[in-house]
């Protein structure tokens, strides 16, 4: 037995603390000190609150509560609009600062982090090493972080949680009995408000009685992911810190041929709608994000272009998809004949793990839109895919159905690399 196995592994989870607020503070010292807020739109009537300093928190100022509504609780807030380029520039400057200390580092999202430092403490203690992490961060970049050091991620994410702003925490598997399993369910990473529902019918209300249920009945009401949350709930989880993680996302796609070829915008049209809404229920099963969208366009004489879009936000929903799809159309389709549309979701992001950034300038519409969404494809799931087509899915003889329904599309799942370095410059 090697070193490394008989003392286990050390994993740090490293999380900014409210990421955007404290990026605008440490490059306007003015800020420091007085209740801020982040909103896609100042305006007290439409903005919405994405994310706050402490200072707001204390009076009352949370998370997706409406501007006006944070103004009630504290009439001195100050509401800034985001600094997309500022956070990027700040986010890469602590990933490089963390990759200093060990090459095994694992960005989850553009605030938040695992580092493996079990090979890399060398006389030194992991808190130690906390310690200096959490000071150079805040001296050197000017933004406070909080720290979980266990054994594993899942424990260390749990840890990182437990004391905001400026905490490191230590969560060894020997003390889940004080520490992890009096907290409420909800409170567990992995445990949406779905889930929550789902184990508070099977009478589960905090992460002790999780841990101490029957994995049986929890597979059989939660499927796969039941079994993985019993396994948290009782400190298990032998997922690596993987820099190449980034990396190794399948995409999630499909294509169809047509029967003949197209040059209709109408029916092409139709064709780009049906396929995103096929990559955007599989994404959704999948449970994961895109950050790129790909369009593969085959002409009649079997010429292929395949052609993607960079996106400011992950996304899953169809109409952004959808979105996506027509721009790269409009922009690179000759108009030529075509035989086969493809449309891929890439760069994916495991939506349980991974923080989503908002897109702050439209938090209100897009809200309502993934509700709208949601529950079309539940009708459409009960019901059957011509169920509440909308009227650009509709071909002008009325029909829907551009493709043989015996060949629903050909999956264009397939292994892509994305590399870290390259998206930082």
């Amino acid at each position: 037995m090697d070193q490394k196995s008989k003392r286990g592994r050390i994993i740090f989870h490293v999380d900014m603390n409210s990421f955007y607020a404290s990026v605008e503070v440490a490059y306007n010292p003015d800020l420091q000190g007085k209740p801020l807020a982040i909103a896609g739109n100042v305006e007290e009537r439409r903005g919405i609150v994405v994310t706050s300093s402490y200072e707001a928190r204390t009076k009352g100022v949370k998370t997706t509560m409406p501007v006006w509504e944070a103004k009630k609780y504290c009439p001195e807030l100050l509401v800034m609009p985001p600094n997309f380029p500022l956070y990027r520039e700040t986010s890469l400057q602590i990933f490089t600062l963390l990759e200093s200390y060990t090459p095994i580092v694992q960005p989850v999202s553009i605030d938040e982090g695992y580092l493996d430092i079990t090979d890399d403490c060398g006389n030194r203690s992991p808190i130690a090493i906390a310690k200096e992490i959490q000071e150079r961060i805040h001296k050197e970049i000017g933004i406070p972080c909080s720290i979980g050091i266990a054994p594993n991620k899942f424990l260390a994410k749990m840890a990182s949680e437990m004391k905001k702003p400026l905490g490191i925490t230590i969560l060894r598997k020997r003390e889940l009995d004080a520490m992890l399993w009096p907290l409420d369910v909800g409170e567990m990473h992995g445990v949406g408000k779905k889930t929550k529902e789902k184990l508070h019918e099977l009478k589960i209300k905090t992460i002790r009685d999780l841990a101490h249920a029957n994995p049986v009945q929890l597979e059989m009401k939660l499927g796969i992911n039941g079994k993985r949350l019993y396994d948290r709930a009782n400190g298990r989880d032998d997922r690596p810190v993987d820099p190449n993680a980034i990396d190794e996302f399948k995409s999630v796609g499909n294509s169809t041929t047509f029967p003949e070829d197209l040059v209709d915008n109408q029916r092409i049209n139709v064709a780009l709608t049906n396929l995103s809404d096929s990559v955007a229920k599989r994404m959704d099963k999948k449970g994961v994000l895109s950050f790129n969208i790909q369009l593969t366009i085959k002409y009649n004489d079997r010429t292929t272009v395949t052609r993607s879009r960079k996106l400011e936000n992950p996304v899953s929903q169809s109409g952004d998809i959808l979105e996506a799809a027509r721009h790269l159309l409009e922009k690179h389709w000759s108009g030529q004949p075509i035989r086969l549309l493809g449309v891929t979701g890439q760069q994916l992001v495991d939506r349980n793990e991974a923080t989503v950034q908002l897109d702050l300038f439209s938090f209100e519409a897009d809200s309502k839109r993934v509700n709208l969404q949601n529950t079309i494809g539940s009708i459409r799931a009960k019901y059957g895919e011509s169920s509440l087509l909308k009227g650009n899915q509709f071909g002008r003889d009325g029909s829907h159905k551009l493709r043989d329904e015996k060949r629903r599309g050909t999956s264009l799942d397939r292994d892509f690399l994305w590399n870290y370095k390259n998206k930082k410059e």
